[in-house]
């Protein structure tokens, strides 16, 4: 239990600490205007409360992530603990931060734009179809998947909860931003923290008492299969962690983010807590199991990760926990897939230049997404699923990289991007080249490559740092 308050300790105390040195890196002030002030539309470019802001921001980016990737997370032992929290400080926390604040300083431009412009044009390219095809497989599994656990907790059929499903989407991605999200995700994200604000303390009494004893920390390996903890510990846990969906879902709040100094607030916290709530339920797992075989055997009982949460919240909350169970595993995934629709929307907006401000507008966007979406639920989506983890840390890392060409251009300390950036390239290219759904190749082979590959891109950047501050930036920021 030490381990786990330590690691807590050591995600808030980080909030204040290098969280507060990573806003100093950037010339925020009261006097600038937001795009939420300067382009207000009734529709995308609205100002909200930071507070409310900050709950949208923290439901976006953590549906059941922080849950089912921490879960199995938990699979590799304790050490995941130092991933969650180190990585959210170093890695994850710095990456939201500078995708809401770049976006904010061009306009609430959508990622792809973003790494176009610090880039270069090949990569808006490729950004804006990898983007727009991540956020439509997040999309469209957030359908299949809410829908099917409907289905087996009312027994109406699937489509009829897929039709209903997209029904919602369709108006969260089209009517604007304070009508459908601004009003139920404040909720929502509310009661997420509740749920692992209650979990966290029932650990805490059940260690107090006996009935549940978390391991102390241990760079052991103890995952049942045998994966290695790099790199598949490191794309097994992303959200919680770093994941490039977030990327994606930051530019939606700086839109509507009313004072620039709110954006540590808004993009580093929503991150710190939601590396809180995966160490928490990481944790838990742990604890309420006792071990990685036990936690194995009833994801294969209980049907993976949502029957592990119902499991835990209703024998540790009770019916409070069974309510919460459901809202993580059902409310949960459908607020991100809607989130993911209405980026997906922003993106190919933007990427067009099509302007926004009127209903046809938004609806000629979305409901080509809708139909493709629509197609895809009808086939076997898991093959094509296998990628996304790799996909989502592929593209936090290439954020990573735009954002310190940034830091290097505005002429400030470059190194906190840098760092991260160099590492997860690492991690991404020795998963992909060992990785079942990859190429399979020998370990020592793949993290090998993986390092040198790092490490030369590492080299290029500095050997570039005064080309790249010498560039020209379209509407430097």
């Amino acid at each position: 239990m030490i381990t786990f308050l330590v690691c807590l300790a050591i995600l808030i105390v980080g909030y204040f600490t290098y969280g507060t040195y990573v806003d100093k890196m950037v010339k925020l002030s009261d006097d600038n205007q937001t795009p939420a002030v300067r382009l207000q539309d009734g529709i995308d470019y609205i100002p909200m409360p930071w507070y409310k802001v900050f709950l949208i921001q923290f439901l976006n980016i953590a549906g059941t992530g922080p849950i089912f990737g921490a879960i199995m997370g938990a699979l590799f032992g304790p050490v995941a603990f130092l991933w969650i929290t180190f990585g959210t400080i170093f890695a994850g926390g710095v990456h939201d931060f500078f995708s809401g604040v770049i976006s904010m300083k061009h306009d609430g431009m959508s990622v792809s734009e973003i790494v176009g412009i610090y880039l270069g044009g090949k990569m808006k390219t490729v950004m804006r179809v990898f983007s727009v095809i991540l956020l439509i497989l997040v999309g469209t599994v957030f359908v299949t998947s809410p829908a099917g656990l409907l289905k087996s907790m009312t027994g109406v059929d699937q489509i009829v909860w897929i039709v209903l499903i997209i029904i919602y989407y369709i108006a969260a991605t089209v009517l604007p931003v304070d009508k459908v999200i601004g009003k139920i995700y404040p909720l929502f994200g509310a009661a997420l923290l509740f749920m692992a604000i209650g979990l966290a303390g029932a650990m805490i009494i059940g260690n107090m008492n006996g009935t549940m004893v978390m391991p102390e920390l241990t760079l052991q390996n103890m995952h049942p299969d045998g994966l290695s903890l790099f790199p598949f510990l490191f794309v097994t846990i992303a959200c919680g962690a770093i994941s490039g969906f977030h990327a994606t879902q930051s530019p939606m709040m700086a839109r509507c983010i009313n004072n620039e100094r709110e954006s540590k607030k808004v993009f580093y916290g929503a991150m710190v807590v939601e590396g809180i709530v995966a160490l928490v339920w990481c944790a838990v797992s742990i604890a309420f199991f006792g071990d990685s075989l036990s936690l194995q055997a009833a994801l294969a009982e209980f049907g993976g990760q949502s029957g592990v949460v119902g499991l835990i919240s209703k024998s540790l909350l009770g019916q409070v926990g069974s309510i919460l169970a459901v809202l993580g595993v059902v409310a949960c995934p459908i607020t991100s897939g809607d989130t993911a629709f209405r980026s997906a929307r922003l993106t190919i907006a933007d990427s067009f230049n099509i302007k926004q401000d009127t209903f046809m507008s938004r609806f000629k966007i979305a409901i080509p997404l809708f139909i493709v979406c629509i197609f895809l639920t009808t086939i076997d989506f898991n093959i094509i699923w296998r990628y996304f983890a790799w996909s989502n840390q592929t593209l936090a890392t290439i954020f990573l990289w735009t954002a310190t060409v940034y830091l290097i251009k505005n002429n400030v300390n470059y190194w906190i991007t840098l760092v991260p950036a160099t590492f997860m390239t690492s991690v991404c290219m020795s998963y992909i080249l060992q990785a079942p759904e990859g190429f399979r190749l020998n370990a020592t082979l793949s993290n090998g490559v993986g390092v040198v590959v790092a490490l030369v891109l590492f080299g290029l950047f500095l050997v570039n740092k005064q080309k790249f501050a010498n560039m020209d930036i379209k509407k430097n920021a």
